[in-house]
């Protein structure tokens, strides 16, 4: 894509979120206020009736995830944005659009916590609960920007996983992505960046099964609510119909093939972004923001002829344990940058026993790159 046929716009990240939204056909939001995620239903608000598309205010974030999940049942590509304790409050309705296959998008515009935390300050202490929040086994997608045009490009993407996969998908931000402004390019022309829509059954099948475990990618094809199909919904194990089974054979047959139809999408998902690693002895690992004051530090030590290389984690989820695997293994040391206690370093940790350093950091202040570059320095003495 051109620069020269896109609009020139300054964003902040939370904006260019609800354009990349509206772009990717988002024409249904429900959400409740919280820092630092407000700005996404103000704007929405405005921008979504003089569109044609809905946007409401829920009373919780609980019955938001409700209504994004009715919404795209009946065939509205939905939204909901939050940040971490109203994260805390939608998992149990995640558990269900995982089970009843449900696309949607969850924008989490992370802040420091536990609880109320540090309501208007950065962190990324919501990595290993947009894996694992809720609970049985299950694969989820999540995606993590780390400039305003990312907020852009990456909401899109999320877009298009969730309706190629029908599941739900996280997208995770954090609150100085969200607020700071930069230049964004934003497509002139409507249809420039693909964009997918979920596959619906054609009413010529009269033996249609909702949730088919032999069906194309291992994904079948939606029903929508009032288009002739009486699909049955349930957060119980189901069969092929949809209704509800405690048969062991269904349930594994069901519960591989959620897993399954994701992981076995992993390499046309997944995307990492790497520099300098020919010749690499130490590698730098981050994510989202820090990425930013990372990838300046890995140059100033390429400057002073230190052997450093950059690796980036665009989507989180799935882990891509076997690539960063690949491509570490000829560095001695690896050196994971996060804004929080651990967790994405414990990941990283299962490639190798020894040699995995760890830089944190809290408080809601965010890495420098001469703090960083005074630590590989330090990791290379080791």
């Amino acid at each position: 894509m051109l620069e020269t046929e896109c609009k020139r716009l300054f964003l902040s990240g939370n904006e260019a979120l609800c354009e990349g939204a509206l772009y990717a056909g988002c024409n249904f939001y429900a959400g409740y206020p919280i820092t630092p995620a407000s700005e996404i239903i103000e704007i929405l608000s405005k921008r979504m009736p003089v569109l044609g598309r809905v946007s409401m205010q829920l009373e919780d974030e609980i019955s938001s995830l409700a209504a994004v999940i009715g919404a795209s049942l009946a065939g509205a590509k939905a939204m909901t944005a939050t940040s971490g304790p109203g994260i805390s409050l939608m998992l149990e309705n995640l558990g269900l659009a995982v089970m009843c296959e449900i696309p949607l998008v969850i924008a989490n515009i992370m802040r420091g916590g536990p609880s109320t935390g540090l309501p208007t300050k950065p962190a990324q202490g919501d990595v290993m609960q947009a894996r694992y929040g809720s609970h049985g086994d299950f694969e989820l997608v999540a995606l993590i920007p780390n400039s305003v045009q990312e907020s852009f490009d990456l909401i899109i993407e999320a877009f298009n996983i969730s309706e190629m996969l029908r599941t739900p998908v996280i997208f995770l931000s954090s609150a100085d992505v969200a607020h700071m402004r930069e230049t964004v390019f934003i497509p002139e022309e409507k249809d420039t960046i693909p964009v997918i829509n979920r596959r619906t059954p054609s009413r010529t099948n009269p033996d249609f099964k909702p949730f088919d475990n032999n069906a194309p990618d291992l994904v079948p094809p939606m029903p929508i609510f009032g288009a002739g199909y009486n699909t049955h919904y349930t957060g119980l194990t189901h069969d092929e119909y949809g209704f509800p089974s405690d048969d062991p054979v269904v349930h594994t047959e069901l519960i591989k093939r959620l897993t399954n139809k994701i992981t076995n999408k992993f390499d046309e998902i997944t995307k990492i972004d790497t520099k300098y690693l020919e010749d690499a002895e130490l590698i730098v690992i981050s994510y989202g923001s820090p990425s930013r004051a990372a990838l300046q530090a890995v140059m100033d030590a390429r400057t002073a002829g230190l052997k450093v290389g950059y690796i980036r984690l665009i989507i989180l989820w799935p882990f891509p344990l076997d690539i960063l695997k690949n491509l570490t293994e000829s560095a001695n040391k690896l050196l994971v940058l996060e804004l929080n206690m651990g967790q994405i370093v414990n990941q990283v940790r299962l490639l190798r026993t020894e040699n995995v350093h760890f830089f944190p950091k809290i408080g809601g202040t965010l890495f420098t790159p001469n703090e960083i570059l005074s630590e590989i320095r330090r990791c290379l003495k080791k």
